[in-house]
């Protein structure tokens, strides 16, 4: 190779680079990236004003949803319990729940039961209903570890299906 040859190549080699340089100096200037114009923003709630809502919130007439509820559709959201629970009078890795509504809280025979489902009281339908929501906190020490039933509709409608297998 000969000195000319060398300067075409470096010379090639440096007018690539320049182009490149001018590129991303326009396309910079074109689409910048670090304005501190906000092009929306998504507003959280508070969460001290959402328990402050619930707070508020009328009590919930625990009777009159069950009497609406479907046992069908509870039928399906027992599949969520089906996991630990049964309905044929076989305990699993829960209790049986066929005649639970109504029954007194820690008595299936054959069943080590925390000390706070012991003591909790019957399986009335509200104690049903609330219990659904947030099993820990409404038993402290169970050893349930299910999160809850958030939607009103799906408890009533699992104790209307229960109410059908209790019978």
């Amino acid at each position: 190779m000969n000195t000319m040859e060398i300067t075409k190549f470096v010379g090639a080699i440096c007018g690539a680079l320049l182009v490149f340089l001018l590129i991303n100096l326009v396309s910079n200037g074109i689409f910048d990236t670090h304005s501190e114009m906000v092009a929306y923003t998504v507003e959280v709630p508070d969460e001290s004003a959402g328990d402050a809502a619930e707070a508020d919130a009328a009590p919930v007439d625990v009777a009159a949803l069950v009497a609406a509820a479907d046992p069908a559709a509870g039928e399906k959201v027992f599949k969520k319990c089906a996991a630990c629970h049964k309905v044929d009078g076989s305990n699993a890795v829960g209790p049986h729940l066929d005649g639970v509504v109504g029954r007194e809280a820690g008595t299936v025979p054959d069943f080590a039961y925390s000390d706070g489902m012991k003591a909790h009281g019957p399986w009335t339908p509200d104690a049903l209903f609330a219990f659904l929501a947030d099993p820990k906190g409404v038993v402290s020490g169970t050893k349930m570890s299910f999160a809850g039933l958030k939607k009103e509709d799906d408890r009533a409608n699992l104790i209307a299906y229960l109410e059908t297998i209790s019978q």
